[in-house]
């Protein structure tokens, strides 16, 4: 039992762009609880979940073209969030719209003016990733250097956050790193508390079978390895792993690869010279590949990238000092052993030779060797799968640990009271 009184009734709103994002788990739960209204809004229609009401309030006009390039990504996030409040306004006067705790994403602008609209709601804003200039991803490529004008576009594209943290009651950050990018300020009003891996949807399965989209079949035990990502890129690595994959390719003629992607570009520059990275690399490394070994298969259902991670002899994440991905997560879940980028986001999360394997971002020669040794023994690697997913249960499981904080803390907020503060050790 809650050592507080929560609010009853309780109305609430989750905003998301992309709903229900962080929110899948949370917002269908709370609105399970006896006496609490839920309503989720994001850009999109088509979501549907029990006891949730959502409603769209469509694309924004993005930012102009004679807008000085810093201010784009302001100018389009004000846009968004004006197309957002004017649509909340409409729900309050026609359908008697009128929260009693907001929780937001505020990363695309929605967050801007929920206060201006419901000045007496409570506010739980999501906060993700803080941009410097130094430090994390801008400048860990050691090829390029952070210019003036570089530090001064990723100051200003922190405008939207720094707005949106004045109108926020409190916040959660998923990772302890992530957290700790935050200013000192307003990690005074944030609580370090991811959104949760479904460790029963993520789990091992006997007789788990990934096929590719031509057929090729893959089972535990196949000489195959993995490697995911939204988008294939360098922020994930993506010319690092394909170096090493030449490498492995040459001792190992019977290694397979399966590379989950995109190709387009979530985070950093384009290419230049090439549509996407993958059209990039590949060229740069025509001749050293066997890519009838390389099965790239785009973006694939969710069901099926855990089959994947079933089956991997070895997965490989790498990423810059960046937001960490689900998959890595979910992929421990399922009993893979990861080989990791020895970065802080996998760091939080994994420890060298506990629970997985660290190697260094841009040292192909490293990753080769970590995933050739994998490989190479198969059973006495084992112990780091299992414990994988036990570091998984125990810090990240949805229902046992994320989910009720998750509920407790908007029940809190709620109900008027704030949470401790992070530590700051």
């Amino acid at each position: 039992m809650p050592d507080f009184q929560p609010r009853r009734p309780l109305r609430a709103l989750f905003v998301h762009q992309n709903f229900p994002g962080q929110y899948a788990h949370l917002a269908p739960a709370l609105a399970a609880r006896t006496g609490v209204q839920v309503w989720g809004v994001g850009e999109k229609p088509g979501y549907a979940a029990p006891g949730v009401r959502y409603v769209s309030y469509g694309p924004p006009r993005g930012a102009g073209e004679q807008t000085h390039r810093y201010i784009r990504p302001l100018e389009g996030a004000v846009r968004r969030g004006q197309q957002l409040a004017n649509r909340l306004v409409q729900l309050r006067d026609q359908e008697g719209l009128k929260p009693d705790i907001i929780v937001c994403h505020p990363g695309w602008g929605e967050g801007l003016f929920l206060k201006d609209v419901f000045p007496r709601a409570r506010t739980l804003y999501y906060w993700e990733f803080y941009y410097n200039a130094f430090g994390q991803d801008l400048g860990f490529d050691p090829a390029q250097g952070v210019s003036l004008d570089d530090a001064a576009r990723v100051r200003v594209l922190n405008a939207t956050q720094l707005i949106s943290l004045q109108a926020a009651d409190w916040g959660v950050s998923p990772t302890r790193w992530q957290w700790s990018r935050y200013p000192d300020w307003a990690r005074r009003r944030m609580t370090c508390l991811h959104e949760g891996v479904d460790t029963v949807r993520c789990a091992p399965r006997e007789g788990a079978v990934f096929r590719t989209p031509e057929g090729r079949e893959f089972r535990r035990g196949d000489p195959v390895i993995s490697y995911v990502a939204r988008n294939l890129e360098p922020y994930r690595g993506f010319p690092s792993f394909m170096q090493a994959l030449a490498i492995m390719q040459k001792e190992r003629r019977d290694l397979h690869a399966v590379v989950v992607g995109g190709d387009e570009v979530s985070y950093g520059r384009k290419p230049e010279g090439a549509a996407s990275w993958k059209e990039r690399i590949l060229a740069e490394m025509e001749g050293r590949l066997d890519l009838s070994r390389i099965h790239f298969t785009g973006r694939v259902p969710h069901d099926a990238l855990h089959q994947l991670f079933r089956v991997t002899a070895a997965h490989v994440y790498l990423t810059y000092p960046f937001v960490l991905s689900w998959s890595m997560l979910e992929s421990m879940a399922c009993g893979a052993v990861v080989v990791g980028s020895d970065t802080p986001p996998v760091a939080e999360a994994i420890t060298h030779g506990e629970n997985g394997l660290l190697v260094p971002f841009f040292e192909p020669e490293a990753i080769a060797r970590s995933v050739l040794g994998v490989l190479a023994d198969p059973a006495g690697h084992a112990p780091l799968a299992a414990a994988a997913r036990r570091s998984i249960v125990d810090r990240y499981d949805l229902r046992s640990v994320c989910l009720p904080r998750q509920l407790e803390l908007v029940e809190r907020l709620a109900a008027g009271l704030d949470p401790e503060p992070e530590a700051e050790t």
